[in-house]
């Protein structure tokens, strides 16, 4: 029987089947048809983690067809990498970062209505696609998705840890408290009046400056968040300047 070994990264051990993991590697049967980028795959690894690639030692394309008993070693992307034009797009597990990420000023695509966990992810990627936005996600299949031109699998099972990640990994430019956390719409400036019937009486006397969000409607001050939200802010700071 002839094999390939696919050996990966330490950074990438965590996206090969749990049984592989310790070592690093899997070894899959030859097939003479298949591509490195295809045997990637296989062994688990979504293309869109993965950098420089040596076959027996040797960098090559993805395209390139590997010899019966070859070793195939895995690099993964580099860091940092640029953000396309449209933002990010979060998948429906992912509600907890794309808040953060919102309060950070990144706009961050997420609906829990329009992509329910049963929703069909042909539909996640064409959105992705038309918006021009990378895809954050925890799925390696869907990032295994031809048609998806922009994504990447997000680490940490914390909403904290997976921020750390994400600034990691693309060092976007922050504008804190920008967007609406809830709809990642753009608050504008509203006079105190125009909002005060909404407003607790301690909030009236103590709060002078608001905004409103046009898409939700959400009214914003500085209120009894507003030390944890600077603490994020500040981290997140320190990461993106490395």
């Amino acid at each position: 029987m002839v094999t390939v070994t696919v050996a990966v990264d330490d950074r990438l051990r965590p996206l090969l089947p749990a049984r592989d993991r310790a070592a690093g590697r899997r070894v899959l049967l030859a097939d003479p048809d298949a591509t490195v980028g295809h045997l990637v795959q296989a062994a688990g690894v979504p293309l869109t983690e993965v950098g420089a690639v040596l076959v027996d030692g040797v960098a090559v394309g993805r395209d390139v067809q590997p010899p019966p008993g070859a070793t195939i070693a895995v690099h993964p992307a580099p860091r940092p990498q640029p953000v396309p034009p449209g933002g990010f797009l979060l998948d429906v597990g992912l509600g907890a970062l794309a808040r953060r990420m919102r309060l950070l000023g990144l706009d961050t695509a997420w609906s829990p209505e329009a992509r329910a966990p049963d929703a069909d992810d042909a539909e996640l990627v064409a959105a992705a696609v038309a918006e021009r936005r990378v895809l954050l996600t925890q799925d390696r299949g869907l990032l295994m998705r031809r048609a998806l031109p922009a994504g990447a699998w997000v680490r940490g099972s914390s909403p904290d840890a997976q921020l750390d990640d994400v600034l990691d990994r693309f060092r976007p430019p922050l504008a804190p408290l920008t967007r609406c956390p809830a709809c990642n719409g753009v608050p504008v400036a509203v006079d105190a009046a125009a909002v005060a019937g909404e407003l607790e009486p301690g909030t009236r006397r103590t709060a002078t400056e608001f905004s409103r969000c046009p898409g939700c409607g959400r009214v914003y001050w500085r209120g009894a968040h507003a030390r944890r939200i600077d603490a994020l802010v500040e981290r997140a700071r320190r990461l993106t300047t490395g």
